[in-house]
């Protein structure tokens, strides 16, 4: 998709806060610093629409991305930052799972995990729920860029194993430097919302 118009419209933590205009909806999930805003921002044909905290686990809203008034990219609050609190972690939490569980415009999440390193226990728990409640998934390994492409194919096959990978789902490796992969993932997520790729 090409794309002109992104409008970042609401930050919610609760349904009513969510919009109403009844767009398709794809989330992205991951690590506090996995590189959620540089995908987002590599999407959109921007260098830093989505910003990139400083401050790892900052995002502690669903913010919603409009983009082309056909969709929205849902970005949730990273997780596994050791230095946000237990409690802070558990509202963060809820958050997500309430939205995941009972977004009927939801149509699939973007798993994003570190492609240097295998997946953590939260990318496991994270798959395993979207697996749990039939939400189409899209693995991204992102920062694929800092390890060299003879070792791609390696990385993808103990990332697979760790998370039990389904075949049914899709698997990318992204590098927010080249902007490989940037057309896998757009094709997927037109493919889920039903748009009739206009790429």
């Amino acid at each position: 998709m090409e794309v002109h118009d992104v409008e970042m419209v609401m930050s919610a933590v609760a349904a009513s806060q969510y919009p109403t205009d009844q767009l398709p909806e794809i989330a992205l999930s991951g690590r506090s610093n996995v590189g959620k805003s540089s995908l987002i921002n590599k999407l959109i044909n921007r260098k830093s629409y989505a910003r990139t905290s400083s401050k790892p686990g900052k995002t502690q809203t669903l913010n919603f991305y409009r983009v082309e008034n056909e969709l929205y990219f849902v970005d949730v609050p990273g997780y596994g930052y050791a230095k946000v609190s237990k409690k802070q972690r558990e509202k963060f939490g809820q958050i997500i799972e309430a939205y995941l569980t009972s977004r009927s415009n939801l149509k699939g999440l973007i798993s994003l995990i570190d492609g240097r390193h295998e997946p953590t226990d939260d990318d496991i728990a994270m798959y395993v729920f979207a697996k749990y409640y039939e939400i189409p998934v899209l693995v991204v390994a992102t920062k694929m860029d800092k390890i060299s492409t003879g070792k791609w194919n390696r990385q993808e096959k103990i990332i697979k194993e760790v998370l039990d990978f389904n075949p049914v789902d899709q698997f990318v490796c992204f590098s927010a430097l080249t902007g490989a992969g940037k057309d896998i993932v757009w094709e997927w997520i037109e493919k889920q919302c039903d748009l009739g790729g206009h790429a």
